[in-house]
């Protein structure tokens, strides 16, 4: 990669300051965080990471609108900024922040010859009921479920009818974990949940079944660590001939009882799991079942393995939630 400038927007979040850490393991320093920190506890996860400034996503976005050349020698665009609620009902809101936002910054790198990167969402699959293929002639097809998933969606579609998307890449998230999620709230990953949990009441609680055939517990997600995502990002900023949208997770299913095996086992405890009813407000729209077809980012090259999910749980508990929650940058 080359060793101009990096922007990387989002960088205060989960992904994004984890993004920011691995950029520095390789030796980039010169980062541009943009973000809105406000009164919340984001800054944390910027502790001990090296960048050059921090910038306001407003404030980033009038400066590059003023001055086309307002950075410099940008060598990288990682677009991870975004409303991520699903939860938002606000439209416009989304439409503006998530889908005109990732168009406005696109346009600005293509236009300087800089590599973008940007965060698509499995949001944009909808139910799921039609699978998690990322073949781009199925783009058209997916029917998201939320505003969300739409505000994301339209962007891939506006930027595949535009051409832009030959030129760019995308990466679509299963459930990541990891450390610098603390901040999340209740949009933090299980593993994290499980954890403090188990160390405060030595039990975990999972919901209950209600499908036919599937047992308490024995529901599905792809587990993907957030090691293994920045380390895929980092590759596709570095790798400006792989184009298009790609699915990001490990491309295998696992149950949540194997999560919360995993979690009794780094922690050194027996398990002791007790499923508690579903709340009845999302039994009938609960997935069962996600598991993000890879084939075509590993068609690209790209190099980075898969963690098992046993080895990351190990290394997420013993490194960073037992030692009290640390953050990437403050972790020997």
């Amino acid at each position: 990669m080359s060793r101009g400038r990096l922007i990387v927007t989002g960088g205060a979040g989960f992904i994004g300051s984890a993004a920011i850490w691995q950029l520095n393991t390789l030796g980039h320093d010169d980062i541009v965080c943009v973000d809105a920190l406000r009164t919340g506890d984001k800054w944390k996860n910027l502790v001990g990471l090296r960048m050059t400034d921090v910038l306001h996503k407003d404030d980033f976005l009038a400066r590059i609108t003023r001055s086309a050349d307002a950075f410099g020698d940008v060598a990288g665009v990682l677009h991870l900024g975004a409303c991520s609620a699903t939860t938002e009902r606000d439209a416009d809101y989304l439409l503006a922040n998530n889908t005109r936002y990732t168009a406005a910054l696109c346009d600005w790198a293509l236009a300087r010859g800089t590599r973008f990167v940007y965060a698509s969402s499995a949001a944009t699959y909808g139910d799921g009921d039609q699978g998690f293929d990322d073949d781009p002639a199925r783009l058209a097809s997916l029917v998201p479920l939320n505003m969300y998933g739409f505000s994301k969606h339209l962007f891939d579609l506006q930027a595949q009818a535009s051409g832009r998307l030959a030129r760019i890449a995308g990466v679509k998230f299963f459930n990541v974990f990891g450390p610098n999620e603390y901040h999340k709230g209740d949009m933090m990953s299980v593993v994290c949940k499980a954890h403090r949990q188990v160390r405060d009441t030595g039990r975990l609680t999972l919901f209950k079944s209600y499908r036919s055939g599937w047992g308490d517990g024995a529901q599905q997600r792809d587990f993907v660590y957030v090691k293994d995502c920045t380390a895929t990002l980092a590759w596709l900023l570095d790798h400006p001939e792989a184009n298009g949208v790609f699915n990001l997770g490990t491309g295998t299913a696992r149950s949540w009882n194997d999560l919360a095996h995993a979690v009794f086992a780094a922690m050194g405890r027996e398990p002791d799991i007790e499923y508690v009813p579903m709340p009845e407000s999302i039994r009938d729209r609960y997935q069962y079942f996600t598991e993000a077809r890879m084939e075509r980012l590993r068609a690209t090259g790209c190099p980075v393995p898969a963690t098992s999910l046993e080895d990351a749980v190990r290394d997420y508990v013993t490194r960073y939630l037992a030692p009290g929650e640390r953050t990437l940058g403050t972790t020997p």
